[in-house]
Formats: structure tokens, C-alpha cells, sequence
């Protein structure tokens, strides 16, 4: 395994996350423990989570993958071995059953955090993160900013971030940092810390994927300058980028078959796309899942690549992607795919 500090801290986590948004849904509570069982083994440290998961939200399940991590911890007392990344939800009509209301107030942020805590059976967070912001910033499925005249957010951000930075002091939370962030966001949160004496991220939770470089256009930039370290999420493209779909071994109970609402992976060009990576992957004797992976593994912004698996054979080709190292041939023909479709399924 390898291991990178995140942001400006000493906080070493290992460049593959276990991500867990299928415990609960996809995964049962035995199948979630051997998932955290074998990524501890092989040197990850690092899992990710939220209040909402598993995935898609449900009221049935929401807080399931929490719990599911939090009775591993307890049965496993290892607590001091591993890094737990979680998030508190964001305003959503359809998740309205997780919070009343269900905004970024000191009180709503308070009452989230304890309710992680108990799930998670433990008295702290290492990151915890804004699973999305509340103002409307077209952060799903939109490769681009589209101002809304209507909107009724006014700027709360420093109020936010003093709520962040309450539960940093009171030891209840270690770091803090953002998640589905503009580069505006981030840039505001990180000027508001340093006139106020606040709490800085230290992490940036966006998709990146061969599929999905909108990361790239601004926030790279910055990831690097301001020393804001990327957690990747969907590097997989919600499981397109395995090839299971264009050779044949998707099933029902592949995501994208499963969850139909995922539109933004169904895309003609995101097939169009993956069939080109694959392409290049079984030129060079490599899974395409692996290839993937292995792209983001070696970008020097990247924290750590978020990584989930619905089975046990998944995971452990994931987290072996680390052992792969791409050729500057390689990247070479995966730009020039990227160029001809650039982001596909933003």
C-alpha cells in the first residue's frame, strides 16, 4: 500500500479508501465486516461514509452503513486503526426523512454528528464533510454553473464553518472539509478560515473518473496550490468503467441495471468512451477496472481514491490496482480518448 498526508496535516491515510455506501443495500452486515476485514489486511486506513448511506437513499436503510462499520469497530476494538470519513447531508426534498430541516445550522450539524457518533460507536471523526453545499450549485449530472435568479440561499458559509470549527475544538471532530464543492466554495471556505482563525479543509470529496475530469477545470489548481487533497469518489463510474457491461457479464444486480435513476453513467457516449478505455486496457494485458484505478492512483492531487466493491473478488482486484503503474504510453492513448469525449458522465 502507499500513503500520502492529507492537505497541510500529518494525517497519513492510504491512497485507497474502503468506501462502504453499499453496506446495507448491496452488502449485509457479514459481507461489509469481510470487506473491512481485507482492506485492514492489505493497508487501508481510510473508510468513507455518511449519515445517509446506504445507496440510493431510503428511509429504510439510511444510517445502515454506519451502523454496519460501527459494530466491526466495536467487535474489533481497532478503533485507532483506521480513519473514518463521514458527512453530514445536505439539504435534499427527497432525503427529507433524515432531518428537520435538513440544512447546515449549528443545530442540524450538531444533532447529525451525534447521531453518526452513536451509529458509528465511537467519540470522534477524523474528517467530516458537507456532503453537498445548500446553495443550488447544479452539483449533479451538470458539467458546468447555472445561476438561478430564484435561488433564496444567502451566504451562510461563515456560519458554517464556525459550526465546524466548534466540533473540532470540542474533540468530537479532527478535521474538517467539503464534498460535491465549486471551486468558488472551496475558495470561499478557505479565505473565511484564514480571516477568522477557523477550522481549513483539509479535503475536497468529488467524482473523478476517466469518465468524469471535471475536477481538472479549476479545483486541481487549487487542490494543489492550497493543499486541499482530493477524496475521489465514482472512480469506477458507478461501476461502468469494470467493462462488465460491454462484455457481457453485467447482471440485475449491477448497479446500473439496479438503479436506473443513475442516469448520468447511461449515457451513449459514456458507453462509447468505455468501450475505447477497454480497448486500451486489453492492448495492454490489464483489467479496465485496474487501468481506471490505477489513473487516478497516480494523479498528484489525489488524497485518497474512494473505492467500493459489492463482493469480495471486487474488492481485491480494487485495492491491487496500487501494484499497477501506467505507461506513459498508456496515458498517452487515454488522453487522446479523453479528448475525443471529454467527460461523459459529469
Amino acid at each position: 500500500m502507499e500513503y500520502t498526508k492529507l492537505g497541510k496535516t500529518d494525517l497519513e491515510v492510504s491512497k485507497i479508501c474502503l468506501g462502504t455506501m453499499t453496506f446495507g443495500e448491496q452488502n449485509s452486515e457479514k459481507e461489509g465486516h469481510e470487506q473491512l476485514d481485507y482492506a485492514l489486511e492489505q493497508g487501508v486506513n481510510i473508510l468513507d461514509t455518511a449519515e445517509m448511506y446506504s445507496v440510493p437513499g431510503r428511509k429504510e436503510t439510511q444510517g445502515s452503513t454506519e451502523r454496519i462499520i460501527g459494530t466491526w469497530l466495536q467487535q474489533r476494538k481497532n478503533r485507532d486503526k483506521v480513519i473514518l470519513a463521514t458527512k453530514v447531508t445536505g439539504p435534499s426534498a427527497g432525503l427529507a426523512y433524515i432531518r428537520k430541516p435538513l440544512n447546515f445550522s449549528r443545530e442540524q450539524i450538531n444533532t447529525a454528528i451525534e447521531g453518526s457518533l452513536k451509529r458509528l460507536q465511537t467519540d470522534y471523526i477524523d474528517i467530516y464533510q458537507l456532503h453537498w453545499p445548500e446553495r443550488n450549485n447544479n452539483r449533479f449530472g451538470q458539467r458546468g454553473f447555472k445561476f438561478d435568479p430564484d435561488e433564496v440561499w444567502e451566504d451562510n458559509l461563515h456560519e458554517v464553518l464556525q459550526s465546524m470549527h466548534e466540533l473540532v475544538e470540542s474533540g468530537k471532530v479532527r478535521y474538517f472539509g467539503v464534498s460535491n464543492e465549486t471551486p468558488w466554495g472551496l475558495m470561499r471556505f478557505l479565505q473565511l478560515a484564514e480571516e477568522h482563525g477557523l477550522s481549513r479543509a483539509i479535503s475536497i470529496q468529488n467524482p473523478y473518473s476517466m469518465l468524469n475530469r471535471t475536477f481538472e477545470t479549476g479545483l486541481a489548481e487549487i487542490s494543489m496550490r492550497e493543499q486541499v487533497s482530493l477524496l475521489a469518489y465514482s472512480p469506477m463510474g458507478f461501476g461502468l468503467l469494470s467493462g462488465k457491461y460491454h462484455n457481457g457479464m453485467a447482471d440485475e444486480s449491477s448497479r446500473l441495471n439496479r438503479f436506473d435513476q443513475m442516469t448520468r453513467y447511461n449515457s451513449s457516449q459514456a458507453f462509447e468512451a468505455t468501450r475505447r478505455y477497454l480497448a486500451i486496457a486489453e492492448k495492454y494485458g490489464l483489467s479496465l477496472a485496474q487501468m481506471a484505478l490505477a489513473f487516478i492512483n497516480g494523479q498528484p492531487f489525489l488524497g485518497t481514491n474512494i473505492i467500493g466493491a459489492s463482493t469480495l473478488e471486487q474488492l481485491k482486484e480494487n485495492i491491487g490496482s496500487i501494484n499497477v503503474k501506467l505507461t506513459g504510453e498508456m496515458l498517452e492513448e487515454i488522453e487522446e480518448v479523453h479528448e475525443a469525449i471529454p467527460n461523459p458522465a459529469p
